[in-house]
């Protein structure tokens, strides 16, 4: 069975978030950088809506499941700065 993100453009930032050092706890990626890792820009919700970043799973919501499926969450957001502040999932300082 194929995971919820095969084949969408979020696969590169899922592989981006994988692949980030096991004894580093957290990461900020600015936009630009997730774009990067995208090779596609994301989408205007993304830079008005806090709840585009939040961590509920939900079936077809890719952009989601690409940290979820990396072992990340979203600890922070600041939507001025466009940055993101992921950590990992069983570090257990997310809500």
């Amino acid at each position: 069975m194929k995971s919820p993100t095969a084949e969408c453009k979020y696969t590169p930032l899922e592989a981006r978030l994988r692949n980030f050092p096991k004894g580093q706890d957290n990461l900020t990626l600015s936009f630009e950088q997730i774009e990067q890792a995208m090779n596609s820009p994301l989408p205007k919700s993304a830079y008005v809506r806090l709840t585009w970043w939040n961590n509920e799973a939900h079936t077809g919501l890719s952009h989601k499941n690409a940290w979820l499926n990396a072992g990340l969450k979203v600890m922070e957001v600041n939507l001025t700065e466009k940055w993101v502040r992921f950590v990992r999932a069983d570090a257990g300082r997310v809500g």
